[in-house]
């Protein structure tokens, strides 16, 4: 794998969001529930909207379902809940791969708590 993350390949990036994930506490891992974790190379256009951006923003990750917080006894049979790692604009703005891992983790573990039905002050107030 390269130092600069500029040359990385999506399956390299693929590869720095799995090994964040084998890093998550097995506490975390146990409670999370019908939730997939992908990678993109760029936000789809709706993906933004959804997303809110203000402009000049970057949008590393994005977590679309259905919160723990808001599942009611109907909740069942649904499509697992997704949480997107976005490669590029992780790439622009983080230089070398050190801190394109760190921030990996901390957008892996700020949409996980969206998952949890964490809100934005929230996560910023825990550092994530």
């Amino acid at each position: 794998m390269s130092t600069d993350p500029r040359t990385l390949t999506i399956e390299e990036f693929h590869d720095l969001v799995h090994e964040a994930a084998q890093h998550l506490p097995n506490e975390i891992m146990a409670m999370m529930e019908n939730l997939a974790v992908t990678v993109a190379v760029v936000p789809a256009p709706e993906q933004n909207v959804a997303a809110r951006l203000q402009p000049g923003q970057a949008l590393y990750g994005l977590y679309q379902g259905v919160p723990q917080t808001q599942r009611g006894r109907g909740y069942g049979l649904v499509p697992p809940d997704r949480i997107t790692i976005f490669m590029v604009p992780m790439i622009y703005h983080f230089r070398t791969l050190a801190e394109l891992r760190t921030q990996v983790q901390r957008t892996l573990l700020h949409e996980i708590g969206h998952h949890f039905g964490l809100g934005e002050k929230r996560l910023r107030e825990l550092g994530y």
